[in-house]
């Protein structure tokens, strides 16, 4: 068990691996997302809850796993039984498809920060036609930001089937997120340990910038007053408390195998429980903290679209009925338009499908995650600041930092039961055996770069490991629990940190957290069978706006084969050891 490998050079040195690996692009993007969708405020609620009853203790117990038997996924398990061997492997499996795709968003990071350089910002203007006689009919159809990411960054098909070419400059950037991870990784910890200081510190300088800057903008009151203002009612809504377990869940990282692969590297005396306390409090403060900053950057984009209704509504009136000069303001609007109604109603009539009803509820209301968020809103509140260039660079700059910490996590979950596994290891130095993950994952990851690249992005989001991770940390807790023994557990606790855990943990692990993690594997197993035929966005040129359309029968394959081939390496995992174990005893002779 105890293993000659590299150590982290102190134990804030780990502290900040896992910072920089757990406080990722979910904490930005999904985290407000959800506070949105379910009762702002409220939200937390459930949120805080779920922290306390999943996401500490599967933390402590994944860290004290890898601490304890210094050893990836594969090997720690094995050691816990060779029939969960299967478990190690599918959680590097979901690693490495997480690894295809999660890095495209780095390169994506890496394409608006080049054009974060230029005045005006790309994405602030349409781009004249052919003709030169006009701007360009699509993005005159939607706005200049959703033209700059639909059309200018993803170059995007109409619909999965039509898969289209290679973007080249998006496969130049993808090569390029691909080379600044191995640089990271080339040495193991040695390399990794340093990076982290500066992946893990960066976007909370970043953040805090904008913080400052997101107070002062014009409407940003509006939008934390949206956040703030708890919705008690969606208390009794079960998805608020689904959403926030799995948020819990995926936002620690939690059956990846990453968590295990860096407390490999423990000093056995660490103390992974204050370790698992920090990591999971700061990850969840810093998921407010970036919320704060998204609803009151929110409120500024709301405000400002709000206000530029009313100015288009105030002009058209005022051209339309010749009105005086300041005689139509926001605040007589409403009356003003009341009054036109009654004294013209013919022409009112005319002029009434081009009169939009604006309205800051509706545009707070507009709820939008994921690279929606990162890519589309961020970056049309940014086209509306001072130095609108500062802004971009620092955004982008810290999306990089957040992906590439997520990433150093990631390929370590990889890369720790390779150079574990003695076979490997001793044919290939680990620069080769990096080299070449990095490679397969950026070869394949070329599919996320043609023209319906985006598409395949999202199945690979939704599906490699929603219930993957499920099935694998439900096996971990059984098996520490009730195959390894938990009493056992806890005397390896008392070995490494000097005493036994309290009541608090041995409840969750024995009997909260299972039920839980059961309960959430139910919701999502019976989600998607209820969903029926699983449909997927298109974006459509001729409207400008996302359509929604059927995956396809060879897509619908793929979905299943992503699931499967995960959630089966535990059962086949333990099979295959069943067969090595019963052939080795028919094996050996029998003494007379």
């Amino acid at each position: 068990m105890e293993k000659s490998r590299p150590l982290w050079d102190n134990p804030l040195q780990f502290v900040f691996a896992c910072i920089s690996y757990a406080v990722g692009l979910g904490n930005v993007w999904r985290f407000p997302y959800l506070c949105q969708m379910y009762g702002g405020g409220g939200f937390l609620i459930p949120y805080f809850i779920m922290l306390i009853v999943e996401g500490m203790p599967l933390l402590y117990l994944e860290l004290a796993v890898g601490q304890h038997m210094r050893q990836g996924s594969i090997g720690a398990w094995k050691i816990i039984s060779p029939y969960l061997c299967g478990v190690g492997v599918a959680s590097v499996v979901v690693s490495f498809f997480l690894s295809m795709y999660y890095n495209v968003i780095n390169a994506w990071a890496f394409w608006y920060l080049f054009h974060s350089f230029q005045e005006p910002l790309p994405w602030a203007t349409c781009p004249l036609n052919s003709n030169r006689t006009g701007y360009e009919e699509e993005c005159e159809k939607t706005s200049t930001t959703q033209y700059f990411w639909y059309r200018q960054t993803l170059n995007i098909s109409p619909s999965l089937e039509a898969s289209g070419s290679v973007q080249w400059e998006q496969a130049l950037c993808l090569t390029l997120a691909w080379l600044v991870v191995y640089l990271c990784i080339l040495r193991g910890t040695e390399s990794t340990g340093k990076v982290v200081y500066v992946t893990a510190s960066l976007p909370y300088c970043v953040l805090i910038i904008y913080l400052i800057r997101g107070l002062t903008l014009h409407g940003a009151v509006n939008g934390l007053i949206y956040m703030f203002t708890p919705k008690l009612e969606q208390l009794s809504n079960p998805k608020t408390w689904i959403s926030a377990a799995t948020q819990i869940f995926f936002s620690l990282g939690l059956g990846f195998g990453s968590l295990i692969a860096f407390a490999s590297y423990n000093e056995p005396s660490n103390n992974c429980e204050r370790h698992a306390i920090i990591v999971s409090l700061i990850n969840s403060t810093t998921s407010i903290f970036a919320s704060i900053v998204t609803f009151s950057i929110y409120g500024f984009k709301a405000t400002f679209n709000y206000e530029s209704c009313i100015s288009k509504v105030i002009l058209l009136l005022m051209n339309t009925f010749d009105l005086e000069e300041g005689s139509l303001t926001a605040d007589n609007l409403s009356e003003m338009k009341d009054y036109l109604m009654a004294t013209h109603p013919q022409e009112y009539a005319q002029l009434s499908p081009q009169l939009k009803n604006c309205s800051l509820e509706a545009e707070l209301d507009t709820a939008v995650q994921g690279t929606g968020l990162a890519f589309i809103v961020y970056s049309e509140a940014i086209k509306n600041m001072e130095v609108p260039q500062l802004y971009s660079v620092l955004y982008f700059a810290m999306l990089l930092m957040l992906g590439i910490g997520s990433m150093l996590g990631n390929t370590a979950a990889i890369l720790t039961p390779l150079t574990d596994s003695r076979v490997i290891a001793a044919r290939f130095p680990k620069e080769v055996i990096s080299g070449a993950v990095c490679l397969i994952n950026c070869v394949i990851g070329l599919i996320f770069t043609m023209e319906a690249g985006n598409y395949w992005f999202d199945i690979f989001n939704d599906y490699a490991a929603t219930l993957s991770l499920l099935l694998i940390v439900l096996v971990e807790t059984i098996a520490v629990c009730y195959i390894y023994g938990i009493r056992r557990f806890e005397k390896d606790l008392q070995t490494m940190i000097g005493r036994k855990p309290n009541w608090y943990w041995k409840v969750m692990w024995a009997f909260a957290s299972p039920l839980l993690i059961i309960s959430l594997f139910i919701f999502y197993l019976t989600d998607y069978i209820l969903t029926g035929t699983l449909q997927y966005q298109a974006w459509d040129a001729t409207q400008g706006q996302l359509v929604t359309k059927d995956y396809p029968g060879y897509a619908l394959a793929v979905i299943g084969l992503l699931v499967a081939a995960s959630t089966m390496c535990v059962p086949l995992g333990a099979l295959v050891t069943f067969i090595r174990k019963r052939l080795k005893r028919e094996s050996v002779p029998t003494v007379a």
